[in-house]
């Protein structure tokens, strides 16, 4: 697995765009949208209309996947 980023292609609301992260957080990103019973581009669209214009959807992105680790870990640690 690359450290580098890999560029990517995503349509949201019908506008394609391209977004730089690195192979783990592609990974983790499809995991993520699978998990939700999204698409790649449903989700990356739900994550470009609640972030703050001045973030970049690249870091909006990882800080969702961020997000979404700590809440499951949130909920192991509940359940010990």
């Amino acid at each position: 697995m690359s450290g580098r980023p890999v560029k990517r292609s995503l349509t949201l609301r019908g506008h394609r765009t391209s977004v730089s992260l690195e192979d783990a957080f592609w990974k983790a990103f499809r995991a993520m949208a699978k998990a939700e019973g999204l698409a790649l581009n449903e989700l990356a669209a739900r994550i470009d209309e609640a972030r703050d214009p001045d973030i970049g959807l690249a870091s909006s992105i990882r800080v969702a996947i961020l997000d979404n680790l700590h809440a499951k870990l949130q909920e192991a640690d509940k359940s010990l």
